[in-house]
């Protein structure tokens, strides 16, 4: 299964990348970052509502935490599909999609303040590179350098914050019932959300317009089918696999921005991107995989006690 499960998570990252580039491709058009994060959750919320009608059982949708920790995953959704939009829109794709591949340092944060993550020097020194990495992309050494702005700066970092939280929740709302009622619950929140602050001429006109299927393409790409897929696909795949996979979104998302958009970045912004990239990936396998080994000594340890 290992195979077929790391080609839906290659398949989902990849998924991701483009619509973040299809976004891109809109925000040039004119089109409110807020219009197209609300249309990428509402078609991905007309998928997952379909695999929820396919697999009613053990949807956990009557229990009370299941609902809350799914509220809660919906608002990281919702801050973290806004915001890499916002991102892009004031800085650029590339930028946008690399900050917001540092959610796991945030993750690590919140682990370490609430006890679930044992803080070790070496996690400290990945995320003092990932620090360095961000410098090198912004070019703070330049004093002229206006391609990322204060805003697509935090606005990328807030993206990849609003994904952990959305991790946090994810997980939980787990423990209640099946991934499509969190997921579907989790993108009516973000339909709910961004419907007030959308430009709502726009939000009308979105269907009517000669960019209606990039709209369909980034909610099936972006939401609805990455999503299935990459649940689907993490249940029989290692996590040490699954991290080095899921950097594909956004090296995917570079790419698009350099030969469809016409992006330029500079030698040292892509160092940053690179070294942000790399260090993350590892951090992200150090802390999905150090747990395994420990639990296999305690199976060894119970079995030499019981002989």
């Amino acid at each position: 299964m290992s195979c077929p499960s790391t080609l839906l998570l290659l398949l989902a990252a990849l998924f991701w990348g483009l619509s973040g580039g299809l976004g891109g491709v809109l925000i040039d058009r004119g089109w409110d970052p807020l219009v197209i994060s609300f249309y990428r959750g509402a078609v991905g919320l007309l998928a997952v509502l379909c695999w929820v009608a396919v697999h009613p059982k053990r949807s956990g949708l009557g229990r009370a935490p299941l609902w809350f920790w799914s509220v809660l995953a919906g608002l990281g959704v919702t801050g973290n599909f806004a915001l890499y939009f916002v991102s892009v829109e004031h800085g650029s794709l590339a930028v946008g999609a690399t900050l917001m591949y540092c959610a796991p340092v945030f993750v690590y944060l919140v682990s370490f303040s609430f006890g679930l993550e044992p803080p070790t020097a070496g996690k400290w020194v990945a995320m003092a590179l990932v620090l360095v990495g961000i410098l090198l992309l912004v070019e703070v050494h330049r004093l002229d350098a206006a391609a990322i702005t204060p805003v697509a700066l935090a606005a990328g970092l807030l993206s990849g914050a609003c994904y952990a939280l959305f991790i946090f929740g994810f997980k939980y709302a787990s423990a209640h019932g099946n991934a499509a009622a969190i997921l579907s619950i989790a993108f009516l929140v973000l339909v709910s959300v961004l419907a007030w602050p959308s430009d709502h001429l726009q939000l009308r006109s979105a269907w009517t317009s000669p960019d209606w299927p990039l709209f369909l393409a980034i909610g099936v790409l972006g939401a609805g089918l990455s999503f299935v897929l990459y649940v689907i696909g993490l249940r029989h795949t290692p996590p040490p696999v699954a991290s080095v996979v899921a950097m594909i979104e956004p090296v995917t998302a570079s790419l698009f921005a350099f030969a469809v958009l016409g992006e330029r970045l500079t030698v040292v912004q892509w160092s940053g991107v690179a070294l942000i990239l790399s260090t993350v990936t590892v951090l992200s396998m150090i802390s999905r995989d150090h747990r395994r080994p420990r639990r296999l000594r305690l199976r060894r340890h119970r079995t030499d006690r019981q002989q």
